[in-house]
């Protein structure tokens, strides 16, 4: 599949011209000048020929931070096969353009020069100032407006080769609905004491049999041989740095900048059989010190969250964790993902405090007790390749499957060893239970009282499985239900984000 990247300065539309191709907003834009840093890919389809699109950084020098996200463009330009040099039709022709022009144009690649913002027939007429650029490849276009885009569509298209793809079903535009989420998780029945007051037991027949299906929903067996990865934590805290460990590449921007990353990126590789999706999320700040595009990006980190399967916490080992930390870890638990805790830069930390610092996060973030922990040096590469063994694991026990009658032996046992708590007098009954989904393992509790499921009896059924069943890096769900319920549980659908 060709490539095709497109190149310019800052703020001239590059982003703008990204999501216009894709059809929906995907990068991050915003009027400030390097919003986007790392090199976003995706695949669009144009005039039903398929094309990978690179969107790039801004050309721009000035700090350690602006060089990087230069070098990182050109790259790409040389990766590609196509290259769209974009400027801003609103000023006037510039030396810099023209030379950064020339040198793309003599790497021999199809190339055109894209003029943006020409958003009115009056503004056409300086058009004609960038012929000087001596290329008779000129595409005066508005992104916003949506002007003249079809003819830059229709050069594009002439420079793929003919493919017998599937031209997908149209999708609808998202430039409008960027902030719409799913609808978060699936939430577990709390007890309330106050439903159950003074009163009779109630009759049951003891002597009623019940049906025990099987509601597990069927699953494509290559979606288990794929797994979401969300690198997730605060600002500053290594979490470029550790992609591009894993990459063994350098794929995104690091610098010494907190917040480096914006918009997010992803990157697809294959381990032993299984397909790696890895995405580099915004480094995450008080509330108070998120600025501009910033609570963008943080949007767009939630969004990811919500269609991953492991999340990859980084936590900087050389300095006390902060409140911030366990606050990011909700989002984990919130969105019921898998997990993996990396303590990072552990080349600083003090190493005779292996003990007191594990057992700090052990206290700090109680609701991931079921992620088991590394400790890296993504500066190093020290330990980073034992992560991928690690995710397999995961992996495995997230799509973990347990049999009907397997459940209810257990369950079975746990009531011998202590039995529901009757509240009030009323006898809480739990008949059976099932799985009915993975990713991750969800247990529906058949019972005459479903809201008398005590939380406090819920993590005992969740101790008791994971003392028989390798469930480390996965949470176990279970839902309580009523035995008249004709509806049963239904299974949890993550947004197709990647």
């Amino acid at each position: 599949m060709k490539k095709l990247a497109i190149i310019g300065r800052p703020n001239v539309g590059k982003s703008s011209l990204f999501n216009r191709l894709l059809k929906q907003r995907d990068a991050i834009t915003s009027e400030m000048a390097g919003t986007t840093r790392d090199v976003k890919k995706r695949i669009a389809v144009v005039l039903d020929k398929e094309v990978e699109i690179l969107d790039t950084g801004g050309l721009d020098e000035g700090c350690e931070l602006f060089d990087k996200i230069k070098e990182k463009s050109l790259k790409a330009a040389h990766e590609a096969d196509i290259i769209l040099f974009m400027v801003d039709g609103k000023s006037l022709p510039e030396e810099e353009d023209k030379k950064l022009f020339y040198e793309l144009e003599a790497m021999g690649k199809a190339i055109a020069l894209v003029v943006n913002k020409i958003d009115n027939d009056k503004m056409h007429e300086k058009l004609w100032e960038y012929f000087e650029f001596g290329t008779d490849r000129i595409f005066g276009i508005s992104v916003a407006h949506n002007r003249h885009v079809n003819a830059l569509l229709t050069w594009v298209a002439a420079q793929l080769p003919d493919t017998d793809i599937i031209v997908p079903e149209a999708q609808p535009d998202e430039m409008d609905a960027f902030d719409a989420f799913v609808d978060g998780f699936e939430d577990e029945e709390e007890f309330d004491e106050d439903e159950f007051g003074e009163g009779e037991e109630d009759e049951e027949d003891e002597n009623e049999e019940f049906v025990i299906d099987e509601p597990m929903r069927e699953i494509d067996e290559s979606v288990l041989n794929q797994m979401k990865v969300a690198i997730i934590g605060r600002v500053n805290v290594g979490k470029s740095s550790l992609l591009n460990a894993l990459l063994k590449e350098d794929r995104s921007v690091v610098s010494s900048v907190a917040g480096t990353t914006i918009d997010p990126i992803d990157e697809v590789m294959e381990y032993e059989g299984k397909t790696i999706t890895f995405i580099d999320t915004a480094g995450i700040r008080k509330r108070g010190k998120i600025l501009g595009i910033e609570k963008y990006a943080l949007m767009r980190t939630e969004e990811m969250l919500e269609a991953a399967d492991i999340a990859l916490l980084v936590l900087d080992a050389s300095e006390p964790f902060k409140d911030l930390d366990e606050k990011i870890a909700g989002f984990i638990d919130k969105n019921r993902l898998a997990c993996l805790i990396v303590l990072n830069k552990w080349d600083l930390a003090p190493r005779e405090d292996y003990d007191k610092i594990i057992q700090e996060v052990r206290d700090r973030f109680k609701f991931l007790s079921y992620a088991p922990i590394i400790t890296i040096s993504a500066l190093t590469k020290q330990r980073v390749h034992k992560i991928f063994e690690m995710l397999l694991k995961i992996n495995d026990n997230y799509s973990q499957r347990i049999p009907t009658s397997r459940i209810n032996e257990i369950l079975a046992m746990a009531q011998r060893k202590h039995p529901i708590p009757s509240i009030n007098g009323h006898t809480i009954r739990l008949y059976y239970g099932t799985q009915y989904d993975i990713r991750p393992p969800r247990i529906a509790l058949v019972m005459n009282k479903p809201q008398g499921l005590h939380f406090s009896y819920r993590r005992y059924l969740t101790n008791q499985f994971r003392e028989l069943f390798d469930f480390e890096g996965t949470p176990v769900l279970f839902k309580a239900k009523s035995k008249n319920g004709n509806r049963r549980p239904q299974p949890h659908k993550k947004r197709a984000l990647w």
